[in-house]
């Protein structure tokens, strides 16, 4: 093979005597720096997946495209067609030298068995052999042409002709041509078992039952639909204290009643609030209300006094009901309001062992699939971990590079891999997972960037399938869900964070929604290998600037300002943090009152609902008009930053006026999704009404007159420095 193709893959992180160092000479830690041999073979062949080889047998050299299986003696000529799946050439680019004049039926070509194959083959039933799926040499993006390329002189006998372009995204959601300035701690390697497909496919089936399970308790002993994503808001408020080895499913957390699951929970019981728009609504959502308390404190072991309270309560709203026919539906909420006081504590009191038992045994089965998992993936792995003594801190400042795993990588099983259309559709043991050809591209690039293990690529679709797998199974299978919490931020904000405030780091995302090639995520053991840092909670940078966009969880949002407080009292170097969380105000959630009470605390903005809008976290499989959505809630942006932090990146006017132009939404942006945003519920005491994570994404679609409002002010979607932006729970229940 050629030396492009067996090198180094391009490193992140250098080794940097102090955090002065320029960041082009970014490498990973401790790699000496080599110097490469130049390649057999022109840039432009490499690229397009042609290598040179040794024929034993024949004695002679060979040229092999990797992407195609083709097999020539002679040397390619860039545009020819693959003999196999188009014998009569008619999809191959003219070409322009002397060997064009050729058929490509006149060269000789040797089949493949040759030469071994990877364990990952592309199938080229449907892959177009004059498109190959490889990018390019790194800093180079493989989509955009330079101006230079049209001016290219034609090519001679000697001079190849350009190669043809790899496949190019219609629109790019990401610049991972962009370097860190991220400085950290030089770090050990970690842990983690490496990625098998064999484990992935047992977790997710695992992970299936356990939701399914989920929802047959909630069914059993308390009647109702668990809240929608309240199993995904557990997976992250579990996986913040959680100190078990599974990636994915918790099993060593204290306490073992999960404060999210259990709340949410609660607010469903003795029924689901849901919104209301008309008075007849209000009007039987009151009835249904009154009938299941008076049920449920009927059919449970409550004392005399709840018996009391709930059923004279019941029955007073019901003989209510039946003789006043003409409130109105703000009446109908009052009166629901009224009940939920007077029954709310006493419903609660009657549920709490019943819930926390439904809490308990999903812990516990969680616990017991993670210890089955480990069992089987330890017998996979060659090299079985040992118990070694923790690495002594060090010192050494380095720019962040991706998380490296201390344990080999066994052989990896075969992954197929053809396109539909647009879509990579890869199939293992025929579980089917997809993805874009864009995002598909994006992780290639991702890979060889990140990947040090791996420079043949030969285990690049079994992580790829692994990756897939993960988010699939973590998203859930509803319509929709888990989408909202990967939500990213528009391009055209990153770009301004970028340029105004020097952010290249995102410390909430994942190989498929981030913008930046540096990023936090929550799986190390396989994002590692398309270039995450680790989760962030245990990411301590020392200096940079950051972009936090967090998933809407209460607890992952109040572990996240403990984290910043920490990492900004104890650097004297520049340090900032960017934070976009949702701006809830009835109740306001404990992080945002945190960061708005910091010492901290540079600046803050605030951006009205439905006047800015996120990228969908299924922008990897969604179609290209469903890429953006409306937000339904407020998003409050705080400046975090140390003093020198804040003497480099200062929110200024200026730089302030520009984000805010960034953050405005296209007129031409369809609002056909909603985010994540408060569930309007009906109006209740202050402890019984949904909070951050309590709050399901919504399924309405945004109003029209909102569109037509944004456009005709738009020159004041944000506000600095604002309070209470929400309305009250009896608006909330109007607004749709």
């Amino acid at each position: 093979m050629s030396s492009d193709s067996q090198g180094s893959v391009k490193g992140e992180a250098a080794m940097m005597p102090s955090p002065s160092v320029p960041a082009s000479s970014q490498g990973p830690p401790l790699s000496p720096s080599s110097t490469s041999k130049p390649p057999e073979l022109p840039d432009e062949l490499v690229q397009a997946g042609w290598s040179k080889c040794w024929s034993r047998r024949e004695n002679r050299p060979y040229y092999f495209n990797r992407f195609t299986n083709q097999s020539l003696w002679e040397v390619p000529v860039l545009g020819q067609h693959d003999v196999i799946s188009d014998p009569l050439g008619l999809n191959a680019a003219p070409a322009e030298g002397g060997d064009g004049n050729l058929g490509n039926g006149q060269r000789k070509r040797r089949s493949s068995e040759e030469q071994g194959a990877g364990p990952n083959s592309f199938k080229r039933a449907k892959v177009e052999p004059t498109t190959p799926i490889s990018p390019s040499t790194p800093g180079v993006k493989p989509w955009i042409s330079a101006p230079e390329d049209k001016q290219a002189p034609p090519a001679t006998p000697t001079t190849p002709s350009p190669a043809p372009a790899p496949y190019r995204p219609a629109v790019i959601y990401w610049d991972l041509d962009i370097q860190t300035n991220a400085v950290i701690r030089e770090r050990p390697p970690t842990n983690h078992l490496p990625p098998h497909p064999e484990i992935e496919l047992q977790r997710a089936q695992l992970v299936t039952k356990l939701r399914q399970h989920y929802h047959e308790l909630c069914h059993q002993r308390e009647g109702i639909d668990p809240p929608r994503e309240s199993f995904n808001r557990w997976l992250l408020e579990r996986k913040v204290i959680d100190k078990g080895h599974d990636p994915l499913l918790p099993s060593d957390c204290d306490p073992v009643i999960s404060p999210s699951m259990f709340r949410e929970v609660m607010n469903d019981i003795p029924i689901r609030l849901s919104r209301i728009k008309y008075k007849e609504e209000a009007r039987k959502l009151l009835f249904k209300y009154a009938e299941a308390a008076k049920k449920m404190i009927d059919s449970r072991n409550a004392s005399p006094e709840s018996r009391k309270v709930v059923k004279w309560n019941a029955e007073d709203t019901m003989s209510w009901l039946r003789r006043d026919h003409s409130a109105s539906k703000e009446d109908y909420m009052d009166r629901l309001e009224h009940l939920r006081q007077q029954c709310g504590p006493h419903v609660t009191a009657v549920a709490k062992d019943s819930v926390e038992g439904i809490c308990s045994k999903i812990y516990q089965l969680s616990a017991e699939y993670s210890r089955r998992l480990r069992q089987t993936h330890l017998s996979l792995l060659q090299d079985p971990p040992t118990d070694a003594c923790a690495s002594p801190p060090q010192s050494r400042l380095v720019y962040c590079y991706p998380v490296r795993l201390a344990l080999p990588s066994p052989p990896l099983p075969r992954v197929e891999l053809h396109f539909e259309n647009d879509v990579a559709c890869l199939r293992f043991r025929g579980e089917m997972v997809k993805v874009n050809r864009g995002h598909f591209s994006k992780l290639e690039l991702l890979y060889r960037y990140s990947c040090i293990d791996d420079p043949r690529f030969e285990k690049f679709l079994s992580r790829v399938w692994c990756l897939l797998k993960r988010y699939q199974v973590m998203f859930g299978s509803g319509a929709n869900e888990g989408t909202g919490l990967q939500g990213a931020l528009p391009v055209t904000v990153f770009e301004a964070l970028n340029r105004q405030f020097g952010v290249s780091f995102e410390c909430f995302a994942s190989p498929l929604n981030c913008y930046f090639k540096q990023f936090s995520s929550a799986f190390p053991d396989i994002d590692g290998f398309f270039g995450s840092r680790g989760p962030f909670l245990s990411f301590c940078p020392v200096s940079g600037s950051f972009e936090a966009n967090p998933p809407f969880c209460e607890e992952l949002m109040d572990a996240m300002v403990t984290h910043f407080e920490e990492l900004l009292g104890q650097s004297s170097e520049p340090l900032s943090f960017i934070v976009f969380v949702p701006e809830w105000r009835d109740p306001v959630t404990p992080a945002l009152t945190r960061m708005e009470g910091s010492r901290f605390l540079r600046h803050q903005l605030s951006v009205p609902a439905y006047e800015h809008e996120y990228r969908s976290g299924s922008q990897h499989i969604c179609k290209r008009d469903e890429m953006y959505y409306r937000a339904v809630h407020g998003t409050a942006v705080l400046f975090l930053q140390n003093d020198a932090g804040f003497a480099k990146w200062a929110p200024t006017p200026e730089r302030l006026a520009e984000l805010t132009a960034a953050y405005r939404p296209s007129p031409s942006t369809p609002s056909t999704l909603s985010s994540p945003g408060p569930a309007h519920t009906a109006p209740g005491e202050r402890d019984s009404t949904p909070k951050a994570a309590d709050r399901p994404q919504s399924a309405v679609m945004s109003p029209g007159g909102h569109d037509n409002n944004n456009n005709n002010n738009s020159n004041n979607s944000i506000s600095s420095n604002s309070s209470n932006s929400s309305s009250s729970p009896r608006d909330k229940m109007a607004a749709v």
